[in-house]
Order: structure tokens, then sequence, then C-alpha cells
């Protein structure tokens, strides 16, 4: 079985499944956040009583998120609403935005989009807080109620994004039916050259097989290539699966997945146990490709969907109005200190934005020093809009007045985000090329897209 069956086999209580068994799994965990958290708990309470109970308190994650720092009034009473269902149920994993477990959320717009405004045990976006926060582990089932839940695919665990009624029936019952997918393998072979990331495996990934590829498929993520890539690495690969229209991604444990794991499920007293999949000899494939890392160079997806695969190199005549770092897919520490690298000491020519996925990295980036300036001021200083407050922001458009969303036609911007069908960061008319970190530095110091090699020394 492939390490995805293998998984499902388990959760199901089965010795073998296949692809195309349809199996009910029992769930370890089930993730919400404010845009799909209300509609769920309505379901929950539709179908099983306004006086039920959820299945298991421990196994109930709620991270508020996407449309936080808005003065849209209707997304600020969705985390009203998850803070009373959090009290009625007595969920302990509750990532409120403010600290007062009795009151009400309310962004204040006249302290500005850069400044924070969240109390002490706000998370930041979902997908980059679950596994800071102890709640991803090997060989677990996670369900959430968001697309790209699949980013936690890379602790060798299977994790996939559920709607709002499947979701409403895993909190009352724990389990779900699930149709057991078909895997595609891709082995990574070499190691990245300087100027290469993680968002440019995945994106000559689904280049190759296209943005819908992929359908209901698990993407296995193996080979010597992996022990290169640092966590948040495959966290980026992992995260993408779902532009290709796949069901997961997933990733081989090993001692570096061990490592996280271990340590932050210690930080924060989770569940500390876990029983990892490996690999069996007798695996099938419905497809398999090679990447030799060693051969990528930095790559676009153009507008409009992400399977628009270019190299940068050959896009220099594209001009752009702007350029975003961020989102869970590029907002890591590890993302910066890359955008970072590029920007110190000279100036972006185009509106830049900065928003970090996590209060976590805030806090990294902004104690970091690289001689006598943070990596945060190194960032300012260049010119970047840097916000205090973690969240999705722009990557999903929200209300007009979030940070960074595209409120204008026809304007170009360079993300290092994960999705960029038409409308996805704002205007239906502005068009969004997706990269790495790096490839958007460089492309906000010349306002062109550029290759990042560039500017390496």
């Amino acid at each position: 079985m492939t390490l995805t069956e293998k998984i499902l086999a388990r959760a199901a209580g089965k010795d073998r499944v296949q692809a195309g068994d349809n199996i009910w799994v029992k769930a370890d965990v089930l993730m919400t956040h404010d845009v799909c958290g209300p509609g769920t708990i309505g379901v929950f309470k539709r179908e099983f009583g306004k006086t039920a109970k959820v299945w298991d308190k421990k196994r109930i994650v709620i991270i508020p998120d996407h449309y936080i720092f808005t003065s849209d009034s209707k997304s600020n009473r969705n985390v009203d609403i998850l803070r009373d269902f959090v009290k009625e149920q007595g969920l302990p994993y509750f990532y409120d935005v403010i600290d007062d477990p009795d009151g009400t959320w309310k962004f204040d717009a006249s302290k500005g989009l850069l400044n924070r405004q969240y109390g002490s045990r706000y998370a930041g976006v979902c997908h980059t807080a679950l596994p800071q926060k102890g709640h991803t582990r090997p060989g677990e089932i996670l369900f959430g109620t968001d697309s790209h839940t699949c980013m936690a695919g890379a602790f060798n665990e299977f994790a996939t994004g559920i709607g709002n009624t499947d979701a409403g029936f895993v909190m009352g019952t724990g389990k779900l039916l699930i149709k057991v997918p078909e895997t595609m393998h891709f082995r990574l072979e070499g190691k990245m050259q300087p100027g290469v990331m993680a968002k440019d495996i995945i994106l000559h990934c689904i280049g190759e097989i296209g943005f819908d590829g992929a359908t209901y498929r698990a993407l296995q993520f193996d080979g010597e290539g992996v022990k290169s890539m640092s966590i948040d690495d495959r966290m980026t690969v992992a995260n993408m699966a779902i532009e290709a229209g796949g069901k997961n991604g997933i990733f081989e444990f090993d001692a570096r997945t061990q490592e996280y794991v271990d340590a932050r499920c210690q930080l924060n007293g989770t569940k500390a146990t876990y029983e990892p999949v490996t690999r069996d000899k007798d695996e099938k494939f419905v497809y398999e490709h090679v990447v030799d890392l060693s051969k990528l160079e930095p790559t676009v997806a153009c507008h409009p969907d992400p399977g628009q695969r270019k190299k940068a190199k050959d896009m220099g005549d594209v001009k752009l109005d702007r350029a975003y770092v961020g989102s869970c897919t590029g907002g890591k520490t590890s993302d910066f200190i890359e955008f970072a690298k590029i920007l110190r000491g000279k100036k972006v020519v185009i509106d830049t934005f900065g928003v970090p996925a996590t209060p976590e990295i805030v806090h990294e980036l902004q104690t970091a020093r690289w001689d006598d300036k943070t990596v945060w001021q190194i960032l300012v200083d260049a010119g970047v809009r840097m916000t205090e407050n973690a969240g999705c922001s722009a990557c999903l458009g929200g209300p007009v007045d979030t940070f960074g969303r595209i409120n204008q036609a026809g304007l170009k911007c360079i993300s290092a985000t994960n999705r960029n069908f038409p409308g996805r960061m704002g205007d239906k008319e502005s068009q969004v090329f997706l990269a790495s970190p790096a490839t958007v530095a460089a492309s906000a110091l010349t306002g062109f897209i550029t290759d990042p090699r560039e500017y390496l020394s």
C-alpha cells in the first residue's frame, strides 16, 4: 500500500485498502476557522440537536485567521460565533483573537493595518499554526474546513479539506466516509541550487500535470532529495497539492519530522504519541515522475491558474504593479529570510506587502538580527509594508479594507501565495503571478518579473 492507503486502512480498522474503496475512517483532529466554522456549527446543531455535544473536545481545533483584521461587521461577528460555541462546548483548543472569553471582537481601523491588534492566544494562519501548536502528528487523520489543510501532509499524515456538511458530521461522530484516492508518485532527487525554493518544486510538478491533473488523487513525495528539504520546504510543497486538484499530499517520515513534531507537542502539551507509516515494496501508483531538484530553475505560475508554468528568466517583459509575500505557503520565517536576503540594502520600486503567517513568525523576524538590524527592519527599510497582524489577509481577497487586497482592475501582482484564479486576491480583472519569495523579492526591485539569481552574489 502507499503511504496514504496505509493511514486510511489503519483509521478504518482494516488490514488493507486500495484505490476506489469507500471506507469509514476515524478522525484524529478536526480543524475549522472563522470563514467555515459558523456554517459547520450550524450543520452540527441542525443534525445533532441544539444541545448536542461534540464527539471529542480535545480533537477539535478552532483557529480564526481569514477575515480578521477588517472593519466588516459580519466578519468580526464570525469570531464571536466561534467563541460562544467554544464556551458552550468547553473546547480547549480555541486560538481566539482576543483574551477576554466573554468579550466581542471588533477591529479598530483607527489603529491602522500595520500595528498588532490581537491577544496572547491568537495563532494566525491555521495551516501554519496547526503544526506550531502541536496538532499535526504522523500517521493521523486531519480534516479541515479549508482546501489547504493538505499542508499537514508534510508531517506524514493524511490531511485534507472538507466542506461544512462533512465537518458538521465529523464534529458529531468523529467519523467520515472516504473514497481511497489513487496515488501519484513524485520522486525527488538531487538538491536545490541557490535561488531555487520549494515553491519552484511544486510549481514545476503542477506544471507537469496541470491544475486538474491530480483530481481526487494523493500526491506522494519521497526520495533522496527530500533529505535536504526543511520542514518549511515540505509544508510549501504539500500545501499546493490541492492546486493540481489533489485530495492530499504526503511526505515520508524521517528524523527531521520526528524532531519537529516531538518538540512542538512537548512545548504545547498536546498529544505526544503517534505511529508514522513507512513505504511498502508493493506500492501501486497511477503516475510516476522523477524531479531532479538540481536542475530546477525559478518558476512562475501565470494567470489564470497555478498550472500555467513558465521560467522566471523568460518573463522579464511582464510589468508588475504589486508584490506580496505571505499566507500559509509563503509567510513562514524561512520565506521571509529568503525575501530579505534579496532585498537587504536595496529598495523596492513597486508596492510591496509582507504578511507573516503567525505571531510567532512576527516575533522571530522582529528579534533575529543581521549585524545591526533585525530582519523586520531590513524589510521595512527596503520599502516593504510589513504588518504585525498575522493572518490570511489578501491571499483570499476578503473585504475591501483587507491589508494588501487588490482593489483596482487590471493590476498585476507577483505573490508568494498559493492560488491565482481570477478574483482570488481581490478585483476580478487583476492578474496574479505565483512565485517563490526569492522571485517575488527580485521582481519587487525591478518592477518586472525577475529571476532572483540575478541578485545572488
